[in-house]
């Protein structure tokens, strides 16, 4: 789903976890703590997903840690956060000078397909 600046992650949640719910069978939804809200929760709750949501700790005090086994999952996180990383700073997300949806689109689906290939490179070459 490709969204402007102005939107926040946390308002496609939703929509995105209901999406990839059709498509795949998943069991976990890992998101930070910009995604700790009620209405998130039980939509993953309700679609039969675990989820595993770092706790935003505004106006909370003594917020309990996270149970060891979903701490370790919820570490899983980093690969996608890397990738992300990987399309901003080598694949020219960064700096997006398009104005249409359809072309902002492509040029982030191109360097998907370039991160993937140069995944597969890596793997296949060492």
């Amino acid at each position: 789903m490709t969204t402007s600046a102005s939107v926040h992650d946390s308002q496609v949640a939703i929509p995105l976890a209901r999406m990839t719910g059709r498509k795949v069978t998943c069991l976990y939804e890992l998101m930070d703590a910009a995604y700790d809200a009620k209405p998130i929760r039980s939509v993953c709750e309700e679609m039969g997903h675990v989820a595993i949501i770092d706790t935003n700790k505004r106006n909370r005090k003594n917020v309990p840690p996270m149970d060891p086994h979903r701490a370790e999952r919820y570490k899983e996180r980093t690969t996608a956060e890397r990738g992300n990383s990987r399309l901003k700073d080598c694949f020219g997300l960064r700096d997006i000078r398009y104005r249409t949806h359809k072309k902002v689109h492509l040029c982030a689906m191109f360097a998907v397909i370039a991160l993937f290939a140069d995944q597969l490179i890596r793997v296949f070459s060492g």
